[in-house]
C-alpha cells in the first residue's frame, strides 16, 4: 500500500503523456470503450452468442471505431454547447 501523501509513480519504462494529450486520449478512450461494447452487443444479437462472434467481433469494432473516432471530434463542440445550455453555471 501507498503510504498517505505519497505519489503514485508510474511502472519503469511507462511515461505519462503531457497534460495538453488529454482531450484527445479521452476521447480515444472513450471511442475504444464505447465501440467495443456496442460492437459486442450488436453482433451477438444479429449472430447469437456463438464461436464465430469472436471472429466477426474484431471486424466489426474495427470498423464502428474508424467511424466514431474521428465522429467525436465533429460532435464534441455541440455537445458541449447543448449542455452547457442545459446545465445550471456554478
Amino acid at each position: 500500500m501507498a503510504e498517505e501523501g505519497s505519489t503514485a509513480r508510474p511502472q519503469p519504462g511507462w511515461r505519462k503523456f503531457p497534460a495538453r494529450y488529454e482531450g484527445v486520449l479521452n476521447l480515444l478512450v472513450l471511442s475504444i470503450m464505447m465501440t467495443c461494447i456496442v460492437s459486442g452487443i450488436s453482433t451477438v444479437r444479429s449472430m447469437g452468442f456463438t464461436s464465430h462472434v469472436f471472429e466477426v467481433w474484431p471486424q466489426a469494432w474495427a470498423m464502428s471505431w474508424c467511424v466514431a473516432f474521428p465522429t467525436l471530434f465533429i460532435v464534441t463542440p455541440l455537445v458541449r454547447r447543448i449542455v452547457s445550455v442545459l446545465v445550471e453555471k456554478a
